[in-house]
């Protein structure tokens, strides 16, 4: 019967980054649970919801090796709940002892053989891409996933490895509203991928490397068969299905020459986003912008029956003609939040064309909004 000990701080970390994949299920309980699997040399905590599979290895000291399966909420709302001390695990018939402190429980649980097989990703397709970077760029493109299956191959991130320029990874998300890009630099890698990454997984790939352990690798290795993706970090494997399906050829839609061009403060920016956003129309979210060259101004406004209007301006360098663009007031804080630069560049064709946001001075990134016809 399985026996081992750990820090309450190792245990916590273990169990939050498992959770992401442990969840409700009605036809599989066994699927909220967690699986302790204890051999002489590691300990390791599993959770699967069967798209998406997370093993992290549990830093402890190993008694008596076996396995075993508890509910995963149960135990990380337990342990939540312990002094900062010595976690002792014991398992005995279908339940696990945990004593810590003064403290004891018993949680029921459930054999391991019934818990389901974490497929292994093998293959000689691996990348490897610097942590920081990988993170910052899934948090950029993430907002843009569309959030219903009606297309399903538009609900993940389209990561292209190699395709226009060796050793650079290309992360693109729309849901046909608005698209973000994203193009990252990574360390090693030959082979040419197009892969949908699922949305789900892609969030729990950003939870995974902001969670950290104290002792950061700075690399992510990443690892692709046939229809399954791997990630590896930190002690921590995640290993997912992939989107079946072709992503569209996004690029097409990218505009390439403009009329209007506008520098403003990202900040100020959001902050009159805000503002328009109260006087407009529930679901529309419609906010006007005014691009003036010359008086060097981008001027915002917006009504709403309800509860009235809203105008304001704010300094901008405006290169070009005179223009106006109707956009949805949600897309645009999602991309402007995620822009990380004090400016940002807003270019714009004519109000029945997409409008570009990007970081001014970098190339990397860029949002575009399509816009709402008047």
């Amino acid at each position: 019967m399985m026996r081992l000990s750990c820090t309450k701080e190792n245990l916590t970390k273990a169990l939050s980054l498992v959770s992401g994949a442990a969840g409700k299920n009605i036809n599989l309980p066994i699927l909220s649970n967690v699986l302790f699997k204890v051999d002489s040399q590691k300990a390791e905590l599993i959770s699967t919801n069967l798209e998406l599979a997370i093993v992290v290895n549990l830093r402890s000291k190993i008694e008596t090796p076996g396995s075993f399966t508890v509910p995963a909420k149960t135990l990380t709302d337990f342990v939540g709940l312990l002094s900062d001390d010595k976690v002792d695990l014991e398992q005995k018939d279908n339940e696990l002892i945990v004593k810590c402190g003064k403290s004891s429980t018993k949680i029921k649980g459930t054999p391991a053989d019934e818990f389901p097989v974490v497929p292994t990703v093998e293959g000689e397709s691996g990348f490897l891409v610097e942590a920081a970077a990988f993170r910052h760029g899934l948090t950029q493109v993430t907002p843009a996933i569309a959030r219903n299956d009606v297309r399903p191959e538009l609900s993940g991130v389209c990561f292209v490895f190699n395709q226009d320029r060796e050793k650079e990874l290309v992360m693109a998300a729309t849901d046909s509203y608005r698209l973000a890009e994203k193009r990252i630099k990574f360390l090693q890698g030959d082979h040419k991928f197009r892969i949908i990454v699922p949305n789900h997984t892609a969030h729990e790939i950003g939870r995974i490397l902001s969670l950290g352990s104290g002792v950061e690798e700075k690399n992510v290795r990443i690892l692709i068969s046939e229809n399954q993706f791997a990630i590896h970090y930190n002690g921590v494997e995640l290993v997912s299905r992939l989107v079946e399906g072709q992503y569209p050829d996004y690029t097409q839609i990218i505009p390439k020459a403009f009329r209007t061009t506008a520098v403003f403060s990202t900040s100020q920016m959001v902050k009159e986003i805000k503002a328009a956003s109260l006087f407009t129309t529930t679901g529309v979210n419609a906010v006007n912008f005014d691009l003036v060259a010359k008086d060097q101004v981008v001027k915002i406004a917006s009504t709403s029956t309800q509860t009235g209007e809203y105008a304001s301006e704010i300094e901008a360098e405006v290169q070009g003609e005179d223009n106006t663009t109707l956009l949805n007031h949600r897309y645009l804080l999602d991309g402007l939040n995620n822009m990380g630069t004090a400016e940002v560049e807003m270019k714009v064709i004519n109000g029945d064309s997409p409008c570009i946001l990007a970081p001014k001075g970098d190339e990397t990134y860029l949002y575009i909004v399509m816009p709402i016809r008047k």
